[in-house]
């Protein structure tokens, strides 16, 4: 591999002033796109660590319901591919509504799904029967994910989708299938690895929502979170 050139000095090639640019401005934004190109070759270097992860457990055999009510399991939902994505939402039959965290980030994904899809299989979990989750999801205008319902909550209370208090938690997980054995293979492991004064985030953090209001200058704010509606004024 060749030597890569410095992050200071890939930020000086590139720096070009828009218009009415102060000196001052321009300084601080060569200096904040050095950090930037780092925290990109950094996101690089962990995402080929992570590449090199050995299989993670074997899951038990755990059963789900599709949406014409056909008992599958966790292999099932790889279909042709070799890796499967699952996202666990907070959309339990005791809540009227769903999370609305997890409502955003599943609205960010469902017309970009069909993309991933064409390398990794992606299927959204959730303890509410799939004609629940479907009737929101149409509600939304969601056209491209997988729903599937979990079979009693085996799969989520050991995927960490359930606290022992029945509280809900969501959970993006990714599965790989070798030789017809389906392993664990990685997990958010959201919860408690944020630092103080942060709510609860990913590491690295795969929110869109977010990831936009970070490039803003007031960013995520700290008393505001998406609804599931809004009125016509907001």
């Amino acid at each position: 591999m060749p030597e890569l050139k410095s992050a200071k000095e890939l930020a000086a090639a590139a720096s070009k002033p828009y218009p009415n640019d102060s000196a001052a401005y321009r300084t601080a934004r060569v200096a904040l796109l050095a950090e930037e190109i780092e925290l990109r070759r950094h996101i690089e270097r962990v995402a080929a660590q992570r590449r090199t992860l050995p299989p993670g457990g074997q899951p038990p055999d755990y059963d789900f319901l599709d949406e014409n009510g056909k008992t599958v399991h966790l292999a099932d939902l790889f279909g042709k591919h070799t890796t499967l994505v699952t996202y666990f939402w907070m959309y339990g039959p005791q809540r009227e509504r769903p999370c609305p965290m997890c409502t955003a980030f599943l609205g960010a994904l469902d017309t970009p799904v069909r993309d991933i899809s064409q390398r990794v299989a992606f299927a959204v979990l959730g303890r509410s029967p799939v004609a629940r989750q479907l009737a929101f999801a149409r509600e939304r205008g969601w056209r491209n994910l997988r729903f599937y319902a979990t079979d009693g909550d085996d799969f989520a209370r050991d995927y960490r989708g359930l606290a022992p208090d029945g509280s809900e938690w969501p959970a993006l997980d990714v599965w790989l299938k070798r030789d017809g054995v389906v392993h664990h293979f990685w997990a958010s492991e959201l919860g408690g690895t944020e630092d103080p004064g942060q709510d609860a985030r990913g590491a690295p953090d795969p929110t869109p929502l977010w990831n936009i209001l970070d490039l803003t200058p007031d960013g995520r704010g700290t008393d505001w979170y998406p609804k599931l509606c809004y009125d016509k004024a907001a």
